[in-house]
């Protein structure tokens, strides 16, 4: 297969795993030399980084665009001592190694906000109240640095913040901050800092657009146009301060933002005596950024909700006596006790106790699962039911839901191929239309084509029009959202490539043991001739009850399920290849296949089609009888999964023309299951090389083909197509590392959703694209006669981004 960037890369040891997309990087190596240093969009390979420097993760708010994560990108690393950073838009996260310690400052100059991202247990968050000033942020810092049991204290002044790595308790810290005359209090959670910064966010927006509101109405009433002038002055200075900060640094590492070409055109507007023009400018890209910004965030919260799933605390089990203790500190093998409506705190097995637990959050079932002892439960999930007794089998950084979290936030912060072709695009459609407005601006009128003023106020315009901002946040919001919704539901797509890859998807191969049918024997027909069924099953379950063989534990479970009763037999023995024999109420009975009872010669006329008729549905038959006659026969064989059937029907009216069964068992067994099943076609009796043969005919038709199967056994198969995808990733660690989409629960009920949200995705993406083309066309349509004003191109600009927005936010909420 060919390699793209960002998407699966089929290996040659038979698993495939994500091709990371890198981000280039310099070293400075003096603060007087500057080198341009930008992200790799994908056209060469990245260059090997030596990286060796403290290492340290941020969450960056503020970012409403792709290119903001390029100028943040783009400022760090040129920053002396920074040796890698790396921005994803998607998560809204940034990663650098090197030395960290401007990095807080650098990114507040670039007009965002870094807060970094808590890997120590031992550092929380506070707000300080009572600060006035930067001196008492830097007491209060000395103050804690003195303390012992704490490592190490930051505040910061401007966000009344403190983040402190301490070992001492909460009380204890916020006890010494009380003695310096200051109050410190805890940060119970994101959601409330995120709603006042929300709120805080909006407030200079509000009173800047209320002073053009009074300036624009008094421009017709008695206000002098010196006031009028000065209102609108002072709300750009409002709404303005912030891009002009990020553009004058954006500038300075040679980025051109959108805050670059705003800024520009409102300067430009002030400056020619457009007054108004360049206030609602800043005051509606003010807007359009925090209504973005407040957008995105929700297609965010998908992670942070599967973060919040599982307990803090937990209570565990010391000798007789309970103990609460936070799930960090609880190591495998101790046992949690989970009452009757908790969650689950950690990955375990139960040891005690009978449960139903709805295992949702995990793997996407409506219906809560019955457990008991000895059975697997997953951290995040909830105890419907009875009180448990759980040995835990993993860390809290091992369990499903951190793997979970750990694979989603991956795919999201990987490009899917439209997203890197748009970035592409927009990396030299920006510096095009920008010089483009330059020509516009300085060569038009210095030709006589026009007055000096007519030309710059058009030129500003189409400043404003280079942003491509719609056209570069089309596609991501629309992955993002489509990943969170998929792993809400049990599913996870590796990236935006296999969900671009899914959408295209025209046949499906599935492995049959295990996939689509259950993958262990039960009992399927019981034919009795010359006594009851209970006495025959009752003789079937004494014969079988002494053997190991697979077909001997189904009908002895089948019998226990029944209900029924075991007799006293004597003299077992096993006949090798054959079957079995025992003496039963001092009579000589024979359990075993065709042969055996053909070399005994019993009479089998009456029987021997209804057996071959059994065999040739690919059944196994257990003939039951004596040395003189035949009492009954008992077939076995692979049931088809409950779900199987309406999931490929499902999956046909979802868009997929071929359903194909591949399977080494025969032609018989696999007629029956594809009957069953309704599949489109059938392979039967294929070694694993013929799966991938049979692979290789489907594309070679025309289809794009996914493969269904475990990820382990069916790797060659899974390699040759154009997506694998994996069930029972929840208990599975290799499904999970292998896939490139893993069904977490172990059916296939979501794939028809997956199929219908990939579909649903590219369709969105498509409808945002040609949104954002058709405005910008139009905007540059209606500039040249002079029908476009400035405040219609932000607006065009800002809106269409908020359109795109939410159209694709529509991704998070889609159902089947």
């Amino acid at each position: 297969m060919e390699r793209e960037s960002c998407c699966s890369s089929k290996q040659s040891d038979q698993t495939f795993s994500v091709i990371k997309e890198n981000d280039s990087s310099c070293n400075n190596q003096s603060e007087d030399i500057e080198t341009d240093c930008c992200s790799n969009s994908g056209n060469s390979e990245p260059a090997e980084v030596n990286i060796q420097g403290e290492q340290q993760e941020y969450r960056i708010s503020g970012m409403d665009c792709p290119s903001c994560a390029l100028t943040i990108e783009k400022g760090l690393n040129n920053v002396n001592g920074i040796e890698k950073a790396t921005v994803h838009y998607n998560t809204g996260k940034l990663k650098v190694v090197g030395k960290v310690a401007e990095v807080e400052k650098v990114v507040q100059k670039l007009g965002f906000t870094a807060e970094p991202i808590n890997h120590s247990k031992n550092i929380k968050t506070y707000h300080v109240e009572g600060m006035d000033c930067g001196s008492c942020a830097q007491s209060i810092e000395n103050h804690l640095n003195s303390v012992a049991g704490v490592a190490n204290a930051s505040v910061s002044f401007s966000t009344g913040k403190m983040k402190v790595d301490h070992e001492i308790s909460v009380e204890d810290i916020v006890s010494e901050v009380k003695k310096i005359g200051y109050k410190a209090i805890p940060i119970e959670g994101r959601a409330k800092e995120t709603e006042a910064k929300s709120h805080n966010e909006y407030r200079p927006i509000v009173f800047s657009g209320i002073l053009i509101a009074l300036g624009f109405i008094g421009s017709f009433t008695i206000l002098s146009p010196i006031i009028s002038t000065l209102l609108y002055a002072i709300a750009m200075v409002i709404s303005g301060y912030k891009p002009v900060k990020s553009a004058f640094f954006a500038v300075k590492s040679r980025s051109l933002d959108m805050n670059v070409l705003m800024s520009a055109a409102a300067i430009g507007a002030a400056i020619i005596g457009e007054w108004f023009e360049g206030a609602t400018v800043v005051w509606l890209f003010a807007l359009g950024t925090a209504l973005q910004n407040q957008s995105i965030e929700k297609t965010r919260k998908s992670i942070q909700n599967l973060m919040e799933l599982a307990p803090a605390e937990a209570w565990i089990k010391v000798g007789s006596e309970l103990k609460k203790k936070p799930v960090e500190d609880i190591r495998v093998g101790e046992t949690v006790i989970v009452k009757p409506g908790d969650r689950i705190p950690l990955d375990g097995d139960i040891i005690e106790g009978e449960t139903s637990v709805n295992q949702a959050p995990i793997t996407g079932e409506s219906i809560p699962v019955d457990k008991n002892s000895g059975d697997s439960v997953y951290a995040g999930t909830i105890n419907e039911s009875g009180s448990i007794e759980v040995r835990v089998t993993k860390l809290v950084e091992d369990t499903a839901i951190a793997k979970i979290i750990h694979l989603v936030e991956e795919a999201q912060e990987q490009k899917a191929p439209t997203q890197a072709f748009i970035d592409k695009f927009a990396n030299i459609y920006t510096p095009i239309v920008f010089a483009l407005a330059l020509v516009v601006i300085v060569f038009l009128p210095l030709f006589g084509f026009g007055s000096w003023g007519e030309w710059i106020y058009k030129g500003l315009a189409l400043l404003v029009v280079a942003c491509p901002c719609a056209l570069v946040i089309s596609t991501p919001v629309a992955i993002v959202s489509a990943i969170g919704n998929a792993a809400k539901n049990g599913v996870l797509i590796k990236g935006g490539t296999f969900l671009e890859k899914a959408g295209a998807i025209k046949a499906i191969a599935f492995d049959k043991t295990g996939t689509l049918t259950e993958g262990k024997p039960v009992v399927s027909d019981v034919k009795v001739i010359t006594q009851s069924e209970h006495e025959l099953l009752s003789i079937a379950f004494t014969l079988e009850n002494y053997s190991t063989h697979p077909i001997a534990k189904t009908i002895v479970a089948y019998a226990k399920e029944k209900q029924v009763q075991v007799k006293q037999g004597q003299l077992f023995k096993t006949i090798t290849g054959k079957g079995v024999q025992a003496t039963i109420d001092g009579k000589l009975y024979f359990a075993g296949n065709l042969k055996l009872f053909e070399e005994l010669n019993v009479p089998l006329d009456a029987m021997k089609r209804e057996i071959q008729e059994l065999q040739s549905q690919g059944k196994t038959v257990v003939v039951i009888g004596t040395e003189t006659k035949i009492t009954g026969i008992i077939a076995v064989s692979d049931s088809l999964r409950p779900a199987t059937a309406s999931a490929l029907k499902e999956l046909k009216g979802a868009g997929v023309d071929e359903v194909v069964m591949l399977t080494g068992d025969n032609q018989g067994t696999a007629k029956r299951i594809a009957d069953e099943a309704s599949v489109t076609r059938y392979f039967a009796e294929l070694m694993p090389e013929d799966k991938v043969n049979v692979i290789k005919q489907l594309r070679s038709e025309g289809y794009h083909v996914a493969m269904v199967g475990d990820g382990i056994n069916d790797a060659p198969a899974l390699a040759t197509s154009d997506l694998g995808i994996a069930m029972g990733g929840a208990g599975t660690d290799t499904a999970m590392e292998t896939a490139d989409i893993v069904l977490m629960a172990d059916n296939l009920e979501k794939l028809p959703h997956t199929m219908k949200l990939s579909r649903k995705a590219l369709a969105i993406i498509k409808q945002n694209i040609w949104f954002s083309l058709i405005v910008k066309l139009i905007a540059f349509v209606l500039i040249f006669p002079g029908w476009l004003t400035l405040w219609m191109a932000v607006l065009s600009d800002t809106g269409a981004a908020l359109i795109v927005i939410l159209n694709a936010l529509r991704l998070v909420k889609f159902k089947e």
